[in-house]
């Protein structure tokens, strides 16, 4: 039961930094494109990818923490829902350079996010 209850306050952490997050990107980049939600998902990769190498097997993190941080915190600032929407509210509108470019933004951007994550995780605890 501790476990379930650090990884639903670590769920309510990341949707408050999802959402200030958001917020300041609408109020400072172009409000054309979803820049807050593509930061959150690019982020929330990169973070995926350096806690759960940290986790496994790393005196670091406990499996507790790692959950909490990954499951919970992760699982609540990462927006794929949100990317959907907007993806498919450009294509209704017929902005598919608009809907091709944040698909195409937030896969290589989650992917080399991760990458770098994972790399940074290693290289970070290489020495422990």
């Amino acid at each position: 039961m501790t476990r379930f209850l650090w990884i639903c306050a670590g769920g309510a952490a990341g949707t408050g930094a999802r959402y200030l997050l958001s917020t300041w990107a609408l109020a400072v980049l172009d409000p054309s494109f979803p820049w807050g939600t593509l930061a959150v998902n690019v982020l929330g990769s990169f973070f995926m990818g350096l806690f759960v190498p940290i986790g496994h097997g790393s005196p670091h993190l406990s499996a507790t923490a790692r959950l909490a941080l990954t499951t919970g915190v992760l699982g609540g600032f990462t927006t794929y829902s949100a990317f959907n929407e907007q993806t498919l509210g450009f294509a209704r509108q017929g902005a598919w350079a608009l809907a091709a470019a944040n698909v195409g933004a937030t896969l290589a951007g989650c992917l080399l996010a991760g990458a770098l994550g994972i790399a940074g995780g290693r290289w970070l605890f290489a020495a422990y």
